[in-house]
């Protein structure tokens, strides 16, 4: 019975509930953002990096976009369906209260949240270790937000790639496939596809990347070119023909 009784304490571990006991008092304040279009792993990334340190018995507190229910109305999940108790919020500001309880917190889709390097930077200058899963531009390519404001704030900061759903290639950006335009509009796989710079439509075609082709032969070799032309065997006796 003791054997079973240590699995089960062990599994309650490893299933990770938000808050754990016997946390550590303090974290070493920094801030690490994880980057990256949709379907490239930032949700699976931010989960490792979250049970790490809960599995350290540190108090861990994890926020998701209120909005975003696709797979889970309360805890935050990811495309492959991996799980994670999470706390809604439509502000971080919301979850200050909580925040301040916890040594490491974890917020998912910090790209939609307004205040979310304001409260990154607060939170990091209380010794707390704040881990930010975000897309870094939009749909469009472009800047998503105030996010990218993170970057010299942060202590660490990578951009992960998806797989190009259209020729499997490194994939970093997302297209969004219907003709909304706003910026916020939250789906999945049948809204929006990663896709590489080519397949998004960015790169140009050969022909018209290339160069428009020169005659690099230097100007001296030229002129000694066309020499020996007016001079050769052949251009001598056709000369000599025409004067007979």
């Amino acid at each position: 019975m003791d054997i079973v009784k240590q699995k089960v304490n062990l599994m309650e571990c490893l299933n990770v509930p938000r808050m754990l006991p016997k946390s550590p008092r303090k974290a070493i304040g920094q801030i690490q953002v994880i980057f990256g279009p949709m379907f490239s792993g930032k949700s699976t990334e931010l989960i490792r990096r979250v049970r790490r340190f809960q599995i350290a018995q540190y108090n861990c507190l994890v926020v998701k976009y209120a909005k975003d229910t696709r797979y889970s109305e309360k805890g935050m999940a990811t495309h492959d369906k991996n799980t994670m108790d999470a706390v809604p919020a439509n502000c971080l500001s919301d979850v200050r209260s909580l925040a301040l309880q916890a040594c490491v917190i974890g917020i998912d889709e910090g790209q939609f949240f307004p205040d979310t390097v304001e409260f990154c930077e607060e939170m990091a200058n209380m010794g707390k270790t704040i881990i930010v899963a975000a897309l870094d531009g939009t749909f469009q390519r472009k800047p998503f937000g105030n996010i990218l404001n993170l970057v010299p704030l942060a202590e660490s900061v990578v951009k992960l790639n998806a797989v190009c759903m259209q020729c499997y290639k490194e994939a970093a950006y997302t297209k969004r496939l219907g003709a909304e335009k706003e910026v916020e509009v939250i789906g999945g796989a049948e809204m929006y596809h990663a896709r590489c710079r080519k397949c998004y439509g960015g790169l140009m075609d050969v022909m018209e990347n290339s160069a428009p082709h020169r005659d690099e032969t230097p100007p001296h070799v030229m002129t000694e070119k066309l020499l020996d032309n007016t001079t050769s065997p052949r251009k001598r006796k056709l000369f000599a023909t025409l004067q007979l």
